[in-house]
């Protein structure tokens, strides 16, 4: 196979068809994808950004940025993009552990990550604006670089149940097979233009909608981040939206958001968090469109998906998608489990990653018999659907984004007024779930909330930090000295409203 660029880039419709709608009312249309993308991959080549270099993107969200990363698939580098909620000490690591060859940034943050970088080693940085500016006066044409099916287009980190980041390998064809199977999945056509509201850092905005987009030769508005005034105003230019629950519960809370609004509307898809049954009925009933509802991971793409014709059932995530295999297993054994009972989702196809970035012992204990070990609880009803019940490994997905407990308990238990912690999972009505800290303090009787986030403040992203901070004398353990979170969640389940 080829280079996902050239794979993209061979169902391209004519130059002038828009690909972009900004927000300020610009058009990128797909001649300026070729010219603009083919100026990155020159201005990588140049600043000495080889074959298999990583290019580490810390951003706010623009055209700029996804010209960038199309421009490293061209030049047959690794795109890395970060949060941009990443504090100074999670990006210290990042950069030790990726060694990129070229750091991106905003001008407003250069001045914290330049001395950041230089002590990490990373040989170059730069804003987006500079390297932007300079990629425009480059060539409009570039040579891709072959590439195999294997080889990495980019790497994604997400957080680790041992604290520890992981970096998810992503190849092109890991990209490119996903790509091509959700735009036949979800009938994407050259017709369909897709309010893109999602972050660019994350998998779902990135590779889920833009690629998808870019496989079918769509078109988007591509607005900075979700504000439901502003989704309102451009639902009547749209075909399709992707979101997070978060998004359609805050159209759902906006009396503006009605069914005579979005009667054009071809397709809503919502992932990266559990959407509710309930939100799933309320939004059919005020507007007669049953939600998409499907399945994915990281490092794994997109699995399983509600279909696009036929049942899309609220609590369910639907069905195996083209190409993926799934299966239901024993956590501890592995042996596969019987139709309706609950087990472990493992996965494989071509949409799952290399493993994970320097972490070949780790990459090896999370697959089994060739199949990615999701971590994720679920079972197969007799339909062939599949619901998701749970996570073996705790992980806690707040507004769309993955936040692991001992990441969290790691940096409460270094604070001085900590003796031991837990972080669970509670209710929230937006987010779907949030954090939150149920702590012992290190002296008996100290309950200063505002002190412990003050801690954690430049320790951990915003999205990872408690919503609330709880005090007791004591967590409950079993016989083996293991806290008893679900103890825990039941007991605090109402402590955010």
């Amino acid at each position: 196979m080829a280079n996902l660029y050239t794979r993209l880039a061979a169902g391209f419709p004519s130059a002038e068809t828009p690909f972009a709608h900004l927000p300020d009312g610009g058009i990128v249309t797909y001649g300026d994808v070729g010219r603009r993308s083919a100026g990155f991959a020159h201005q990588l080549r140049a600043a000495g950004v080889g074959i298999g270099d990583r290019v580490a993107v810390q951003a706010e969200k623009s055209i700029d940025m996804l010209m960038l990363y199309l421009g490293a698939l061209r030049a047959g580098a690794v795109f890395l993009p970060l949060n941009t909620a990443y504090t100074a000490g999670e990006l210290d690591y990042f950069m030790r552990d990726a060694e990129p060859a070229l750091f991106v940034c905003d001008p407003a943050t250069l001045a914290s990550i330049e001395p950041l970088a230089e002590v990490a080693g990373v040989p170059r940085f730069a804003t987006l604006e500079s390297l932007a500016a300079q990629a425009a006066g480059q060539p409009g044409h570039f040579d891709d670089v072959a590439r195999d099916d294997k080889d990495l287009a980019a790497i994604l980190y997400t957080s680790g149940t041992t604290g520890r980041s992981k970096g998810a390998m992503l190849s092109h064809d890991n990209l490119g097979s996903n790509a091509f199977m959700l735009k036949d999945a979800w009938r994407f056509t050259g017709a369909d233009v897709l309010l893109h509201a999602l972050p660019i850092f994350h998998t779902h905005g990135l590779f889920v909608a833009t690629n998808t987009i870019l496989a079918a030769g769509a078109s988007m508005i591509f607005l900075a981040k979700f504000d439901a005034r502003q989704v309102l105003a451009q639902l009547p230019r749209a075909t399709t939206m992707m979101g997070v629950p978060t998004f359609y519960i805050r159209l759902l809370d906006d009396p503006g958001f009605t069914g005579d609004l979005v009667a054009h509307m071809r397709l809503f898809v919502s992932g990266s968090a559990p959407l509710s049954a309930d939100i799933h009925r309320e939004f059919r009933e005020r507007t007669g469109h049953a939600i998409l509802e499907r399945y994915g991971m990281t490092e794994t793409n997109m699995n399983i998906s509600n279909p696009y014709d036929g049942d899309r059932i609220a609590g369910t995530v639907g069905v195996p998608l083209p190409g993926v295999s799934i299966r239901i297993a024993d956590p501890e054994t592995g042996a596969e489990m019987p139709q309706g009972e609950v087990g472990v989702v493992e996965i494989s196809g071509p949409n799952v990653f290399q493993g994970y970035w320097r972490m070949p012992e780790k990459t090896a204990a999370e697959f089994r018999d060739g199949r990615f070990v999701s971590g994720d609880l679920g079972f197969v009803d007799a339909r062939g659907y599949v619901s998701l019940v749970g996570r073996a490994k705790d992980l806690i997905i707040s507004g769309g984004y993955n936040v692991y407990p001992a990441e969290v308990e790691t940096a409460l238990d270094e604070l001085p007024q900590v003796h031991e912690s837990a972080v669970i999972a509670v209710p929230h009505r937006e987010l779907g779930e949030a954090p939150v800290a149920v702590i012992v303090p290190r002296e008996p009787g100290f309950s200063d909330a505002e002190a412990i986030k003050a801690g954690l403040a430049d320790q951990l992203a915003r999205y990872k930090q408690p919503r609330a901070i709880l005090f007791v004398d004591a967590l409950p353990k079993n016989a083996m000295g293991k806290v008893q979170k679900a103890l825990l969640r039941e007991e605090h389940k109402d402590v955010l409203g």
